[in-house]
């Protein structure tokens, strides 16, 4: 069974919002364990209004998730989907090339 149009185009742009570098690299900062806009933007040297935006957009794709802890949101990676195929394809970057590529 191949997906549908719909599917596929959900999956474009999911794709597309995990290509930019600096959100890839937000995305990671999630995974590991849930962390604060302000951590976040201190870790990879981003201003928090910048880090912010980026989060939104991964909110709306349901990339990442927020969860409120008193006057601070702490964001985590949605679901074991996303961590996991962040962990397969940086998997996959780290095996060494087998020279058969055409």
């Amino acid at each position: 069974m191949s997906p549908d149009n719909a599917s596929v185009a959900q999956l474009a742009d999911l794709f597309h919002l995990l290509g930019d570098p600096t959100r890839l690299r937000i995305v990671l900062a999630c995974v590991a364990a849930p962390i604060a806009v302000g951590d976040i933007a201190a870790a990879l040297d981003l201003s928090p209004s910048l880090v912010s935006h980026h989060l939104r957009l991964l909110r709306a794709a349901r990339i990442v998730k927020s969860e409120r802890q008193g006057k601070q949101v702490f964001y985590s990676a949605a679901d074991a989907h996303i961590s996991g195929v962040l962990h397969d394809m940086l998997e996959h970057i780290a095996e060494p090339s087998t020279g058969s590529e055409a």
